[in-house]
């Protein structure tokens, strides 16, 4: 039933530990407040995620989000399916943690609600002796920091404004596949990534990214959708470098979202395509 990935390489089970709380389909800036309260512990930090939630896409894949527990600096992460947990009462929700692991605190949202209608708090939590502490919802530039705020940001096409809340761009981390590099005969080869079914898409576009390769950071263009100009439907992420020539094919990238520049077109051909990019990457680079 619960799923425990080791980010630390030093998870003990049988260890006393400190626990975060929510459901962290994505990691904005509020859970970045609650990740720095519970190190204050000096104890290993859990994180909990909710699996398969209500047939909802997330905003970072299990893969994406191990990658940021283990930037904050948590030690282990566990799932939970929601399938499993929607019905169950909120006392066997807390009796599940407390059996699995070692708590000495809970850290989580004031509004963070568990367990079968959601009938159970933070107070219920404390009321089975362990300690609670809570933070209050975040708002940064008068936007409430949440999950939903961020995909509404996202499926607007506001990138810039979504990375606020996050504490970072928006990202994709992928394998970069061969595909039938159209890109490179039009002199602008590029890294193509499929977008994975679960992942929350934003707006589909054309973006200002950035990605690192080898240590280098590289302004780049993403193309985030379809390819109507050759008839391409699949969804996908086609993200041009300036400045790099390599090979990445196999390789995993990091495409990081900074901002929306325009809409996906049908071009007349490939030439009028072409002078396109020319102009989206002098607007990357002069930061128009």
């Amino acid at each position: 039933m619960l799923k425990t990935v080791d980010l630390s390489g030093k998870f003990d089970r049988a260890a006393p530990c400190v626990m975060l709380l929510g459901g962290f389909d994505g990691v904005h800036a509020g859970h970045r407040r609650l990740a720095e309260r519970a190190k204050r512990y000096s104890l290993p930090v859990g994180i909990m995620t909710i699996g398969g939630g209500k047939g909802e896409k997330s905003l970072f894949t299990f893969s994406e989000r191990e990658d940021i527990f283990k930037g904050l600096g948590l030690d282990f992460a566990f799932e939970l399916p929601f399938s499993e947990i929607r019905e169950l009462p909120p006392e066997a929700f807390i009796d599940l943690l407390k059996s699995s692991f070692q708590p000495q605190a809970f850290v989580c949202g004031s509004d963070f609600r568990f367990g079968f209608r959601a009938l159970g708090t933070p107070a219920l939590i404390a009321a089975s002796g362990v300690r609670v502490e809570t933070e209050e919802l975040l708002c940064i530039d008068g936007e409430k920091v949440s999950s939903s705020s961020i995909k509404r940001l996202l499926s607007e096409g506001d990138a810039a404004a979504a990375a606020k809340l996050l504490g970072e761009p928006f990202f994709l981390k992928g394998e970069v596949i061969r595909d039938r590099q159209v890109g490179r005969l039009m002199g602008f080869p590029t890294a193509n990534v499929l977008y994975p079914e679960e992942k929350f898409p934003l707006k589909e576009g054309v973006y200002e990214a950035r990605t690192e390769v080898e240590g280098r950071e590289y302004k780049c263009i993403a193309n985030f959708g379809s390819r109507p100009t050759f008839g391409d439907e699949r969804v996908l992420t086609e993200t041009y470098f300036d400045g790099f020539s390599g090979d990445l094919y196999g390789r995993t990238i990091e495409v990081r979202f900074i901002r929306y520049l325009r809409g996906v077109k049908k071009f007349d051909g490939a030439d009028a395509l072409k002078r396109q990019l020319e102009s989206d990457i002098r607007r990357v680079r002069q930061g128009d």
